[in-house]
């Protein structure tokens, strides 16, 4: 009895039936609302996940500014070319290259003003035919255009400027960087770029050689490991844009549940194309203490030689920036990247896409939620990459985790800036230097002291804790280390509301013996090879017959 319990837990293949009995797959003809949208699914080979509620509602709060944004600036363009001031008509397009059941296209269409057309693509017949029923269903014929095709080869014929797309959403299963050549190519100047990646697992420094194939950039095991999958896709967009003397302005990047969101827009400028080494930089890890150091690949200073003041000469930075050990903990150092280093977020956009939320919330189901997530990005320091974690640095050296408001005011009493980062609970986001959030451990140390075995286990941590105390640190806590979003009880972090909470099975486009999963095509596979060879050698049979005998 305890046998079949334990083994049912460990068997792969019932895993997949428990897990496929309990999750929230679509089951044919269910109607799904969500938003304005209704949509109605006859098939369970077209893709639907209710988890990404979250990743739509946020996209239309963006999509609902950047229109009214890209509306205007189009205008004045055209009337400083014209000299004439009136309104003039700007088309706005939008594609959605993966819409699977068309319920973020028909959402767009019914829930973002100034739309003029949306293209919602799949490659999947099924899908386009499911799309195009739920498309008559919401009544939305007039505004939504479907289309079977390869998404690449679909952008690839709207790279001329005149069929640009305004905004172009790519939200696909895994990995986007395949589409993202065709993708900066085919938006208009100024369009948005909304790109989703789901592989995290990569992002995340589990496997960092699949990174470099897949990103360009090789990802590290961190604590911070969020926020540099943020910034690792936002080079990667930046490298596929520059080949085309391009280049991207995040707006707002987000790392949320099991996926990253970044909105970018792309202009052209091969002037500012050089500027792309002064927000790249190479990333040194410490295997021993975390501490993570940046090597900017260029910056940029004043040129003398220039009669304007402002024009600035382009230099190559010394290197490295480390030595051969770490200076906290003495250990060595990984190397990692490039990663974006700039900021990667615009203040004033994020500001007018909680303000749209806060005056439409019944328009949003997990309006709570983007206000939170908004107002923790609103106050995060956009001008420092990166972050620490409470846990992972008093873990480090065995001490007893200090209070998070009494760490934020000890920085705040030592003249520096301090923030969280949205995509950790317990992070650290700071200008101090990292000796003085060392020198703020060995502080809390005095009066909370290690065990001695636990230090003569660990010489790292007993080299750490064994440095002298170089700046002054003042342990008393203050009103304003609290930020106003935890004041105010925000939903800041989200928890896992169901079992199984994932980005969800990929969908089949074509059901046959080579797209099936890889557990169901190896089941009694050497059973079912001992058997073609009976059949084709009966001799075989005879002999085993005489050994069984």
């Amino acid at each position: 009895m305890y046998f079949r319990r334990y083994w049912k837990l460990f068997n792969p293949i019932l895993q997949h039936k428990m897990r496929m009995e309990t999750s929230t797959d679509v089951i044919p003809n269910k109607t799904i609302k969500e938003g304005q949208a209704e949509i109605c699914l006859t098939t369970e080979k077209v893709f639907y996940n209710p988890v990404q509620e979250f990743n739509r509602d946020l996209s239309i709060a963006v999509l609902s500014i950047f229109t009214d944004d890209y509306k205007t600036e189009n205008r004045a363009k055209a009337e400083k070319k014209t000299k004439k001031d009136g309104q003039m008509d700007i088309d706005i397009t939008i594609l959605e290259a993966l819409s699977a059941t068309g319920l973020r296209s028909i959402r767009y269409a019914k829930e973002v003003p100034n739309v003029t057309k949306i293209v919602a693509n799949d490659f999947s017949i099924q899908a386009v035919e499911t799309i195009k029923a739920n498309v008559i269903h919401n009544q939305v014929e007039n505004l939504i255009e479907t289309n079977h095709d390869d998404a690449c080869m679909l952008m690839y014929k709207h790279k001329q400027p005149a069929k640009r797309f305004t905004a172009i959403d790519l939200d696909p299963y895994g990995c986007p960087s395949i589409f993202l050549d065709s993708a900066v190519q085919s938006v208009s100047e100024g369009g948005l770029l909304l790109v989703t990646a789901t592989d995290m697992a990569v992002l995340a420094g589990n496997s960092p050689e699949t990174c470099y194939c897949k990103y360009g950039a090789v990802s590290l095991k961190t604590k911070c490991c969020h926020e540099m999958a943020l910034r690792i896709l936002l080079q990667c967009i930046e490298q596929h844009a520059n080949r085309y003397s391009r280049y991207i302005v995040p707006l707002l990047s987000i790392s949320a549940d099991f996926y990253i969101r970044v909105f970018v827009k792309v202009y052209s400028g091969a002037i500012h194309c050089k500027k792309t080494t002064s927000k790249l930089s190479m990333v040194y890890h410490c295997v021993g203490c975390d501490h993570i150091t940046l090597q900017p690949l260029g910056g940029f200073k004043p040129n003398p030689s220039e009669k304007n003041p402002e024009q600035m000469k382009s230099y190559l930075p010394p290197a490295p920036v480390v030595g051969e050990h770490c200076v906290h903990c003495n250990q060595r150092h990984h190397l990692g990247g490039p990663i974006w280093s700039a900021p990667i977020h615009d203040e004033a956009f994020v500001s007018r896409v909680l303000m749209h939320v806060q005056e439409h919330p019944a328009l949003f189901g997990t309006a709570k939620r983007i206000e939170g997530v908004l107002s923790m990005v609103r106050e995060e320091l956009h001008s420092v990459p990166l972050y620490y974690t409470l846990d992972k640095m008093f873990g480090r050296v065995h001490l007893e985790t200090m209070p998070m408001m009494v760490m934020r005011s000890a920085i705040m009493n030592a003249g520096h800036k301090v923030s969280y980062s949205h995509a950790s609970k317990l992070s650290i986001k700071t200008t101090a230097p990292a000796h003085l959030m060392w020198d703020i451990l060995r502080t809390w140390e005095k009066t909370h002291p290690v065990k001695p075995a636990k230090l003569d286990a660990d010489p790292v941590a007993k080299f750490i804790l064994s440095q002298p105390i170089q700046s002054e640190v003042d342990l008393t806590e203050r009103l304003d280390a609290n930020p106003i979003s935890r004041r105010d009880g925000r939903l800041r972090f989200q928890f896992n509301p169901t079992p199984y909470w994932g980005p969800g099975s990929r969908a089949n486009v074509n059901i046959g013996e080579e797209k099936m999963s890889k557990a169901i095509r190896n089941q009694n596979k050497h059973s079912n090879k001992s058997k073609a060879k009976r059949q084709h050698s009966p001799q075989l049979d005879e002999e085993q017959c005489k050994k069984q005998c």
